[in-house]
């Protein structure tokens, strides 16, 4: 550790993932001396991982429905002070060059997560910042207007001090919540937190069969009957449940559910181009053109030939019906299950395979203007260990650099 015998500091920032880097970044641009203490050997973990090792660190489509939390109009005036124009100039000045693909998201020209990495920590460097890996944070206590912090590695202190130690996600990345008796420690309220951006579990025995699967759809989800969201794109069914960004989209309103009792279910449409009626006009096309063909002779060009016993069985028809001997009722429950096969919702995959958490610090107690916390001066927060959530497509690491360049701004103007 650089910085045994120098442990008093303007703004210390705790926690050295993404949110965390980029607030000390932000601090010490403005003049404070900082120091990052991260629990892990090395900054930036977590960061390694994103975009399956390309890290997707922003998209273009920015706006509110982006992001999720009980308040999430609290990420409007952070975005106003840096958002998608501040984020692409600020990795450009640090070296990596934004390069945009479908959708709006973009990737380092690399198409590396190290290369932001290695960029990140290179500023800190810059910028002075005192990086003490390997610390052991016991307590963290203010006593007037100085912040003290009790580690295994010895005594730190600081004016202002931002946390930014992530939520529950990816465990082994340093992403553990250990970071929470700090926070409740200050008074502060942490909402339950759930997996996000993760895979669903199904009750039905039908998934084995389905397993492996991958097919462009619209997954819609049912809270209590009610359809509460749907989400288009390649669905991944898997033999426990549901994958794919659908799934991964919708996933923090379905655990938050059912950790509030209710009843959820998806509903799955496997024709997403035609409507109710125009797949049934196709179904008795085919019925009038080759009725004495099996049933299930017409669907593999509409579906994947695995799904095909599921969906007859489920429309309660026999696997070697024809064409000819179907009813009306019988085509319109068909089409009724193509376009809306039901899986009941009983849970998901842990943290330690979601990309991201729900919940957090209530942002009801921090002033969304500087990150700010409304209970103890001084004290900031930054990144997930806040009650907000992204949806998928660069807007997790998104709301890292934003948050954390507020909390670093405002935190570093001593």
């Amino acid at each position: 550790m650089n910085s045994r015998n120098k442990k008093k500091y303007d703004v210390i920032v705790v926690g050295a993932g993404a949110a965390g880097m980029m607030a000390a970044i932000s601090a010490a641009r403005q003049g404070a001396n900082v120091a990052l203490l991260e629990h892990m050997e090395q900054a930036g973990k977590k960061l390694l991982a994103t975009g399956n090792g390309k890290c997707n660190f922003t998209n273009r489509v920015q706006g509110l429905e982006c992001y999720r939390g009980q308040d999430p109009a609290f990420v409007l005036p952070v975005l106003e002070q840096f958002g998608l124009s501040e984020t692409l100039a600020f990795f450009q000045e640090i070296g990596i060059f934004p390069r945009e693909k479908r959708g709006g998201y973009f990737y380092p020209a690399s198409g590396q997560a190290s290369c932001v990495r290695q960029a990140l920590v290179q500023e800190l460097l810059h910028w002075n910042v005192d990086c003490c890996y390997g610390v052991g944070i016991r307590s963290i206590k203010k006593e007037k207007n100085l912040f003290y912090y009790d580690t295994k590695q010895g005594q730190y202190q600081s004016r202002s001090c931002i946390i930014a130690t992530g939520g529950k996600a990816a465990k082994k990345t340093g992403s553990d919540g250990s970071g929470i008796p700090y926070i409740v420690g200050f008074g502060h309220h942490v909402t339950e937190l759930v997996p996000a951006l993760v895979q669903m579990k199904g009750k039905q025995s039908f998934l084995k069969e389905l397993a492996g699967i991958r097919a462009d759809s619209v997954l819609s989800l049912y809270i209590d009957g009610k359809r509460f969201c749907s989400e288009p794109g390649e669905l991944q069914l898997t033999e426990f449940g549901l994958s794919g960004i659908p799934a991964f989209q919708v996933s923090r309103y379905a655990l938050y559910a059912l950790s509030a009792g209710l009843d959820v279910y998806a509903a799955i449409d496997f024709a997403p181009e035609q409507s109710l009626k125009e797949l049934e006009d196709y179904l008795r096309f085919q019925q009038r053109r080759r009725g004495n063909c099996p049933v299930g002779d017409c669907l593999p060009g509409l579906l994947n030939q695995k799904l095909i016993p599921v969906l007859l069985r489920e429309a309660e028809l026999e696997q070697g019906i024809s064409l000819a001997q179907c009813s009306r009722k019988n085509i319109h429950s068909l089409a009724e299950c193509i376009k809306g096969l039901r899986i009941d919702i009983n849970g998901s995959k842990s943290f330690d395979q979601a990309q991201a958490c729900a919940g957090g610090v209530d942002t009801s107690e921090l002033n969304p203007d500087t990150m700010e916390s409304r209970l103890v001066e001084g004290l900031y927060f930054a990144g997930e260990v806040i009650d907000i959530d992204g949806a998928c497509g660069g807007y997790n690491l998104q709301w890292a650099w934003s948050s954390g360049w507020v909390a670093g701004f405002h935190g570093g103007h001593i």
